[in-house]
This record gives C-alpha cells, sequence and structure tokens, in this order.
C-alpha cells in the first residue's frame, strides 16, 4: 500500500496514479455487458480472436468514439476527408511503435494499434501528472498546491479518456513540458541565451502538441503577450534576442497546426483538374481541419444550440464554472499561491505568465460554450494548469476546503459514471 505524503511526492503521486488507474480499468471491464450500443470496435479483432481474452477485452473497451478514427488512422492513414478532424499526432506515434514492434518481429496477426494507445495514454498521463508538479514548484515555489494540483490531475474528469487511445492525455504531457520550458525561460530575473532556448523548445513542445489537439494553438498567448511585454520596452541586445525567440517559439506553435494543413492539402488539392478539387482548396487560407468541422461534424458559432443539446450543457456546466472561475481569479490575483518571501524576486514575471494562462484557459472555455461540442470540455480541460493550482488553493484553505472537497468528490463521482458509459459505447463522450 502507499500514502500520500507531500514529503515524498513522487512515490505518492505513482501510487495514487496506479491505484486510481486500476479502478478505472476495473470499471470498465465490468462495463458494457450485453449489446452495445454501437459494435465498431469489435471489427479491431479478426475473427480468430477470441473475445474473451482480457487484453482483447479491454481493447474493446477502451477502444471507443473518437478512438476508433485515432487507430484506424494509425493503423492505414488517413484515408477520408472527414478523419482529417482528429489530429495526426497520436496515429503517428501510435503507427511509429507498431512498425518498431513489428521490424523487432513482436508484431503477432492481431492489431496492436487499440493497445499501443492505451499504453501510450497511461504512460502520457503519468507523466503529465509528475511535469505538473514540477510546473507547480517552478511557477509558485511552493511544494504543496504543487502536490495537490498534480493529484488532482490524476483523478481529473476526463476519466477514461486519459487511459484510452485518445490524444487528451499526450496533449496534457507536451503542453505541461511546454509551459515548464516557458516559466524556466522568463521567470528568471537573468536573460541568458540559455533562457532563450528555452523559450523556442516550449514553443516546439508547444507545437508538438498541437499537432494531437489543435487547441494547443491557444498556447501561443503566452508567447504573443510576453512579445508585447518586450515590444513596450526600449530595445536593447539582450531584449532584441528575447523578441527573436520569442517570434520563433512562437511560430513553432503555429507549425503543430500548419504542417498537418499542408499535408492534407496535398493529398486533396494537388489535382489538375480544377473541377476536382474540393470546396476547401480554394479558400483564401485552404484548411482541411477547419472545412471537415463544419461539413462533417457541425463545428461553428451556437451551432450547437438547440434544445436537445441542453443536457450536454448542464453536463459540462461544472467545467465551465471550475475554468471560467479559476481564469478570471488569476487575472485579479495571479500571485495567490506564491509565498510571500519568494514574491520579491519574480513576482512581475509571474504575474504575466499566470495571466497569460489564464486568458488562454478562458478562450477556450468560451469557445467550449459558443463553438465546440460542448461535452468535450470535461475531457479537454485535463492539459490546462491554472484550474488545477486554483482547486489546489482552495482545498488548502481552512475557510474553503470544504467547497473543495465536495468539488473532488464530483470529480471523482463524475469519472466513476463516465467509465461506465464510455465502455458501453454510450453518450455523451
Amino acid at each position: 500500500m502507499f500514502s500520500l505524503n507531500p514529503q515524498s511526492p513522487i512515490s505518492s503521486l505513482v501510487g495514487s496514479f496506479v491505484t486510481w488507474k486500476a479502478f478505472l480499468l476495473a470499471v470498465a471491464l465490468g462495463s458494457g455487458v450485453g449489446p452495445a450500443y454501437d459494435t465498431s470496435s469489435t471489427l479491431l479483432a479478426p475473427e480468430t480472436a477470441s473475445p474473451d481474452e482480457l487484453l482483447f477485452d479491454l481493447a474493446t473497451k477502451l477502444t471507443r468514439w473518437d478512438s476508433i478514427y485515432f487507430t484506424q488512422a494509425a493503423r492505414r492513414g488517413y484515408l477520408f476527408e472527414q478523419e482529417w478532424a482528429f489530429g495526426t499526432g497520436l496515429p503517428t506515434v501510435i503507427s511509429s511503435i507498431a512498425q518498431v514492434l513489428s521490424g523487432l518481429g513482436l508484431r503477432t496477426s492481431r492489431p496492436v494499434e487499440p493497445l499501443i494507445g492505451i499504453f501510450v495514454a497511461h504512460v502520457s498521463h503519468l507523466l503529465s501528472v509528475l511535469v505538473l508538479y514540477q510546473l507547480g514548484v517552478v511557477v509558485w515555489r511552493n511544494p504543496r498546491p504543487s502536490f495537490i494540483a498534480a493529484l488532482l490531475h490524476v483523478l481529473s474528469p476526463a476519466g477514461l479518456f486519459l487511459s484510452a487511445p485518445y490524444a487528451e492525455s499526450t496533449f496534457a504531457l507536451l503542453s505541461f513540458v511546454g509551459h515548464l520550458f516557458f516559466a524556466k525561460g522568463v521567470q528568471d530575473q537573468k536573460r541568458t541565451v540559455a533562457h532563450d532556448v528555452s523559450l523556442i523548445a516550449s514553443g516546439m513542445w508547444f507545437g508538438f502538441a498541437t499537432t494531437f489537439r489543435s487547441n494547443g494553438l491557444f498556447n501561443g498567448v503566452l508567447f504573443a503577450v510576453a512579445l508585447l511585454r518586450e515590444l513596450s520596452a526600449p530595445p536593447t541586445l539582450t531584449s532584441i534576442r528575447r523578441r527573436l525567440s520569442l517570434i520563433l517559439g512562437g511560430l513553432a506553435v503555429a507549425t503543430g497546426f500548419v504542417v498537418p494543413q499542408v499535408a492534407a492539402y496535398q493529398a486533396f488539392c494537388s489535382i489538375p483538374s480544377q473541377a476536382s478539387l474540393r470546396p476547401w482548396c480554394t479558400n483564401y487560407l485552404p484548411s482541411i481541419y477547419s472545412f471537415v468541422q463544419e461539413r462533417y461534424w457541425n463545428v461553428g458559432f451556437l451551432r450547437y444550440w438547440t434544445p436537445s443539446n441542453i443536457p450536454l450543457f448542464l453536463l459540462a456546466t461544472p467545467m465551465l464554472c471550475l475554468l471560467m472561475k479559476s481564469g478570471l481569479v488569476f487575472i485579479q490575483e495571479p500571485l495567490n499561491l506564491t509565498t510571500e518571501e519568494s514574491r520579491p524576486a519574480y513576482m512581475a514575471n509571474t504575474t504575466v505568465l499566470v495571466r497569460s494562462m489564464a486568458l488562454s484557459q478562458l478562450i477556450v472555455a468560451i469557445l467550449a460554450i459558443t463553438n465546440y461540442h460542448v461535452q468535450i470540455i470535461t475531457r479537454i480541460s485535463s492539459g490546462y494548469p491554472l484550474w488545477y493550482w486554483w482547486l489546489a488553493g482552495i482545498i488548502s484553505d481552512k475557510k474553503t476546503s470544504t467547497f473543495g472537497s465536495n468539488v473532488v468528490r464530483f470529480m471523482v463521482i463524475y469519472a466513476s459514471i463516465q467509465g461506465v458509459l464510455y465502455a458501453s459505447f454510450l453518450p455523451p463522450a
């Protein structure tokens, strides 16, 4: 058994992670008894596969909804236009690992992509927990809320989505690493070449994250705000170097979105006959992602505002409230988790950093209300550190700890029920 001990954060976090994941996998394996709402995932196995085998059962229970698109794209690439709504990052990673296994002679006749996706999701989630802890220590110089926030990420209401072949867990890992490099690049009073390199590396990590989920593009807000701050001061050799690093970092974030669009353009738009071109090919900014989201998934401004979707808005409301409330609080009080002795050393830099992160989080929350399929906010919120920190502060304060504890109970209950629905191939997803 393990114990929660902030003095041994890594072992406590790993122990919590293993316990929670074991519970969720047990929920998944025990769910879905009887005919499924959809049997698409049974196509993952050849006819010779035995549905009684534990690994096959686990793979089919976790390969639901969008994960079918990810695993199919990993197996045979993107064939159909609508599949480009799903980021290329996860299929590329799964496909690469499958090729390595095949080269080592370890691949069997059975499909391994779902199991690889499950493996990648678990490893990514564990590493993202550890990186979030380290990020909190760097930003706040305060281990306690950093430790609590990392525990909250273990219990994220994203639940089984962080165990399944979905992009969320890897997006969270890459996003947290990007934030860590950015924080190390801007918080120190020194402005060395190493700090500027850290900013460029941050942009690259954010760019990789964007290949998994397009909302990673909003991490570019950090670079835009920092650049505006630099431009407000008289130029010096150090300032010019910093400006250049911020521009390169921001471009790296954008590259994570642009490169897949270029690949799709070459696949669909490099056709001699103008009559054969898809409609989006002739747009001023030809983006297959924007086109298929609108055409096939009905994503657009207020398109989801229909009476039939009211239950989904209600389900998303608790997470939207957490994102909005925490974002607004940190914009108003960006230093509320710092200790008094650490504030004088890096107050201004931390203020700008935290407010930039809050702005990015608020943009995603607002778009979830106005443009996205609103229910996905529960899982994509897992890649944003700020609300974990805010809730950690609520839990740490005796005056508000009861409210914080109730939120944690809600997270656990929500993830548990969601796990049953997900494994049974039942909405919402």
